[in-house]
């Protein structure tokens, strides 16, 4: 581009950012705002990934903060409360309605212990405020208390004895006027709030639990987040848009795992036609419900019919109805054949095994129209799209949920989208434009890239062949291992981590892969810290259908000033153990890195933004001193991105 033109923009955006800075004195104090922002302590991030549907765990984990809150508590008040005491602290913040409930029933809610309450949840809150702008931690604050908590948390306690009093007056008219218990959970919240900056959530937040619904509706009311798409994300994702073979994936998925409320109940999506239909064409008392068999030959025809027309796939290999002898009860797979579990296939043509039946048909298109249809689904996926993508550089870590597709040497693998060939970085970005296609457009291709996306060995979400035909149908379970891309292997190794951060523009020893996707088992010796510590896997068996076989309840990661933390999180039963006796998820900490310094908000992505404004803002001011631009008097102002 040409350097006056070049000179121009820059002129006309200098212009635009008078029209919020008038006068060298608003940007004077702008510079003084931001330059202080950028010596504030770094925000606390809290990673999660592979919830699958289990809300009474995630919702424990989004209360407690994987323990950040409890740490918080000890930090403030180890010398002052035993640990019963501040286990009792924890509860009353985690869940204020149930503690306070309870607190009443045993009729200790005097005047006395809301008052140490009070005290103790506005002394937390204090303390947990410094990490922010005076600002950004009133706008936290609920409204109808903004006034009053921000009064009290800035309370000293060497000021003055009016002043004191002033504040133990707001205090006992809390107490006298009944609001106390409302303001009790207004204080819980903002702690919580003020706890965790961020969160990030690695994928798979459907499917295995039935819940999944529900921990949307939560991330939807939360303050600051991001989610990279998981394998059964793009699942329900692609089913809401359309795509038959996505619609009959998450049917069977929710069939098999007996999780068929959060389709009736929560989105409203009827089963009856398939149910009617599985009755009528299926044999009951086999080893598969009808309803399981039905939905399941349903899928893999709808699969055989997209792999067929989709050949850049290259997956002629997984269509395996044609394989199928229903009398011989058997099926040839890779030349071999092996028994069935069941011969019940009423269904399948021998010479069109892919073609669906006029039942068939009826129950997919009714499927399909339940689905495209839910107000309630279709507000979860537009969340999922709006705050969503399949991979995001944040502060130097990597996060994506599967892996980048790789060669056994380690290079980046091609795979053919749209027309092209693409290779890591480039071909996430394209995956990531083909799921917004999807949604948006609706386009043929883009609704089977769904479904690719969601079981491909190529897909960045999935990386591995799933063998849904074999989990289902064949007794012989050598069948069932899946093929890995090189990626799982190969990111055990530093150099191969370094390759993959180098490609996404990050490099350093503070630079981190984070993943989700494969469950470490704990109880088998594997550790959730691999490539010498450069790729993290946070995938930790969350969800209750995995704790046998992880030995815990899920990882998750904590990022602060202080370094980076990997938690373990022991079980739980549920949440009236936590209320009734302190209970908590306990976790066992795994400090990965520990910083040499405490990080500040000039070390993060933020920090960057916020020079690139100072720098800004001091070529206006430049512009103003040498009279390139006119001072336009008045006053603005302009948000910061901390505020």
């Amino acid at each position: 581009m040409r350097t006056d033109v070049m000179d121009g923009q820059r002129t006309k955006y200098l212009e635009l950012l008078s029209e919020k800075f008038p006068t060298c004195q608003a940007v004077y104090t702008e510079i003084i705002n931001l330059e202080a922002i950028l010596n504030l302590p770094k925000a606390t991030e809290h990673f999660i990934s592979d919830v699958h549907g289990d809300y009474e765990q995630f919702d424990h984990i989004i209360n407690n903060c994987s323990g950040v809150i409890r740490e918080r508590v000890r930090a403030v008040f180890r010398h002052r409360l035993t640990a019963g005491e501040q286990a009792d602290l924890c509860t009353l913040i985690y869940y204020p309605d149930e503690r306070l409930k309870r607190v009443a029933t045993a009729h200790l809610d005097t005047p006395t212990w809301y008052r140490t309450a009070l005290s103790q949840l506005i002394e937390l809150a204090r303390y947990l405020s410094d990490a922010y702008t005076r600002s950004k931690v009133r706008k936290a604050m609920p409204v109808a208390y903004a006034y009053i908590i921000d009064e009290l948390l800035h309370a000293s306690p060497g000021e003055p004895t009016s002043r004191a009093a002033y504040h133990e007056r707001i205090v006992d008219s809390i107490i006298e006027t009944g609001s106390v218990c409302d303001f009790i959970k207004s204080l819980a919240a903002l702690i919580k709030r003020l706890a965790v900056d961020h969160v990030h959530v690695v994928g798979d937040v459907f499917d295995r639990g039935a819940r999944g619904d529900a921990i949307l509706d939560h991330l939807m009311g939360y303050h600051s987040l991001d989610i990279q798409w998981g394998n059964h994300d793009i699942c329900w994702m692609g089913a809401a848009a359309g795509s038959e073979a996505c619609v009959a994936a998450v049917v069977r998925n929710n069939i098999h795992y007996q999780t068929l409320d959060i389709l009736e109940g929560s989105y409203g999506i009827s089963l009856r036609e398939l149910a009617l239909f599985a009755a009528q064409t299926y044999r009951d008392g086999d080893v598969l419900s009808v309803a399981e068999k039905a939905i399941s030959v349903i899928l893999f025809k709808l699969e055989g019919q997209l792999i067929e027309r989709r050949p850049e796939f290259d997956m002629a290999a997984r269509r395996l109805l044609g394989g199928v002898d229903p009398q011989a009860g058997t099926v040839r797979i890779d030349g071999s054949t092996y028994e069935l579990s069941t011969s019940d296939f009423p269904t399948l043509d021998p010479a069109r095994p892919y073609e669906l039946t006029a039942g068939e048909r009826r129950v997919v298109d009714g499927l399909v129209e339940s689905f495209t249809s839910s107000r309630r689904l279709r507000r979860h996926v537009d969340f999922l799209y709006e705050h969503g993508s399949v991979y995001l550089t944040y502060n130097g870590n990597l996060l994506f949920h599967g892996c980048v597709p790789m060669r056994a040497d380690g290079s980046f693998r091609p795979v053919r989208i749209a027309g092209r060939h693409l290779a890591g970085r480039a071909y996430l970005d394209a995956c990531d434009r083909m799921a917004r296609i999807a949604w948006h457009e609706r386009t043929p291709e883009a609704l089977d890239w769904m479904w690719y996306l969601w079981c491909g060995l190529d897909s960045p979400l999935c990386g591995r062949t799933i063998k849904t035909f074999e989990r289902t149908f064949v007794r012989d379970r050598s069948t069932w291992a899946e093929q890995d891309d090189p990626y799982f292997e190969l990111a055990c190794r530093a150099d191969a981590c370094e390759h993959v951060l180098a490609e996404f523009g990050l490099c350093g020893p503070a630079c981190h892969i984070v993943n989700g996707h494969t469950p470490v088992s704990r109880r088998s010796g594997e550790s959730p810290v691999r490539g010498g510590g450069r790729r993290l896997v946070i995938d930790g068996g969350f969800c209750r259908a995995y704790h046998s076989k992880t030995g815990i309840a899920g990882y998750t990661l904590i990022v602060d000033a202080q370094g980076m933390r990997i938690k373990a999180h022991r079980p739980y039963a549920d949440i009236d153990d936590v209320v009734a006796d302190g209970g908590d998820i306990y976790s066992d900490d795994d400090q990965l890195e520990v910083n040499d310094r405490p990080l500040i908000v000039a070390d993060t992505d933020t920090g960057s933004h916020i020079r690139a404004q100072i720098d800004d803002l001091t070529a206006l001011l430049d512009a103003y001193r040498c009279g390139d631009l006119p001072e336009r008097g008045g006053s603005a102002g302009f948000v910061s991105p901390l505020n």
